[in-house]
């Protein structure tokens, strides 16, 4: 991602974007929390090409390679092409964040009382699927240690300790110096509601999909969730029933990040880099900036 130097009203962690229309600046401040600004949109990812994708890496030898290293490989794709998509509101501003990142839940075995972690995984324009797989399976593979493996593991436990008064005054004390850009980047570090998308599987649970709120602590402007696999029987052109297999995704947006044609344009290509996964092998032949 280029590097650009940060000038008076940027903050450490994102440049301000600073060429938009009038309205674009007037309207975080008419909507002030990020759940009074999101937009709700769903759709069916046809997995058939994703499946034999996945077939053949796991045959390259690629551990663990699934549909969640594919999903997220293609929307770091897509946002190397959209990267407006990769803006956040912070204190009524809107500004572009220095990195790509994703926040996720790990659970550290299957067991119904395990502990739970997130993890952040950064990401740069230009990886491909091998680079996706090995950083998302590296965090992995520490998230699932025993004990507090993560940063936010060893934060949450040290601020869980506090009495309830003094750790409100905390959490308050971390959202006004976050509007401002000043908060201690040991907790930005740790923090999961400081990334640029947060993904779930609720395909590993054998369930649908739901549609997950974006939070108002943090920046992340997109919740995607998406569900188990399904198996449908479909008539095609010719009259013949074929069989489908799909996924359905729910994503959840902060709406005041980019306009609607530009949402809508961004998933559109996320939808057809889905359709056509062998295009991750490669770095993109070219990686959009925003505007300035």
């Amino acid at each position: 991602m280029k590097k650009r130097k940060k000038r008076l009203g940027d903050r450490y962690d994102g440049r301000k974007v600073r060429s938009l229309p009038p309205m674009a600046y007037l309207v975080p401040y008419i909507m002030t929390n990020r759940a009074d600004s999101q937009n709700y949109f769903s759709f069916r990812i046809d997995i058939d090409a994703i499946e034999k994708y996945i077939r053949e890496k796991r045959n390259e030898g690629l551990e663990e390679f699934g549909f969640m290293h594919v999903f997220v490989a293609s929307y770091v794709r897509m946002v190397s092409q959209r990267p407006a998509i990769n803006r956040f509101i912070a204190g009524h501003k809107i500004y572009q964040s220095d990195r790509m990142t994703l926040s996720m839940m790990v659970k550290k075995s299957m067991d119904l009382n395990a502990q739970e972690t997130a993890i952040k995984v950064h990401f740069e324009p230009e990886d491909s699927i091998y680079d996706v797989h090995r950083r998302m399976n590296e965090a992995v593979t520490e998230a699932k240690k025993e004990g507090d493996s993560t940063a936010l593991d060893s934060v949450a436990r040290a601020l869980f300790k506090l009495p309830s008064p003094i750790l409100a005054g905390v959490v308050g004390l971390m959202r006004f110096l976050d509007y401002f850009g000043i908060m201690p980047k040991i907790i930005h570090k740790a923090s999961p509601f400081h990334a640029t998308f947060f993904v779930s599987n609720l395909g590993s649970l054998g369930i649908a999909p739901i549609y997950h709120h974006v939070y108002n602590f943090g920046h992340i402007p997109v919740f995607l969730v998406f569900g188990a696999k399904e198996t449908k029987y479909e008539m095609n052109k010719d009259g013949e029933v074929i069989r489908r297999r799909y996924i359905d995704c729910k994503v959840v947006t902060d709406e005041r990040i980019t306009d609607g044609h530009y949402f809508a344009t961004a998933f559109k290509l996320l939808q057809r880099i889905l359709k056509n996964p062998a295009q991750l092998d490669q770095a993109p032949e070219t990686v959009a900036e925003d505007i300035e």
